[in-house]
This record gives structure tokens, sequence and C-alpha cells, in this order.
């Protein structure tokens, strides 16, 4: 009888489908546990720049460009 292991054939390991992992803690402490702080901050910035490019730049072809994104992304603009 052989059991069964929890590491993939590259030995890289697997997620359990259940357990603890599938809860927002779990996952919170995933997230705390894999993404370093240079990845969060990459991440802040970017989503920083977009947001700041989306609401406030006014250049008429750029402006309408971001305004139908902001329709098929399925925001509500008026």
């Amino acid at each position: 009888m052989t059991t069964a292991t929890d590491v993939t054939t590259d030995a890289a390991p697997t997620t359990p489908a259940g357990g603890a992992r599938n809860t927002v803690h779990g996952r919170l402490e995933h997230a705390r546990s894999e993404v370093t702080p240079t990845r969060a901050l990459a991440a802040v910035a970017i989503v920083a720049a977009l947001g700041f490019a989306l609401l406030f730049v006014q250049e008429p072809m750029l402006h309408d460009s971001l305004h139908h994104f902001r329709h098929a992304a399925g925001v509500t603009c008026h």
C-alpha cells in the first residue's frame, strides 16, 4: 500500500483542495508568506498610476479611450 504525498513530480508542494487555505484567513496568511514587500509596492504603484490616469487625464483622445475602457471594465460613469 502506497501513501499519497503532497509533492508534485517536480518537487513543488501542492495546495490542498480544502482545509486551511480555503478560507479568507488562510488565503491572507498564504499571501503574506508569498508576496514580497517589493511586489506589494509595485502592485500599489501600478494601481495608483492607472487610477490617476483613469481619473485625471483630460486630453480628449486619451480621455475618450480611457472612458471606453472604463465602460468595457464594467464601470458605470454616467
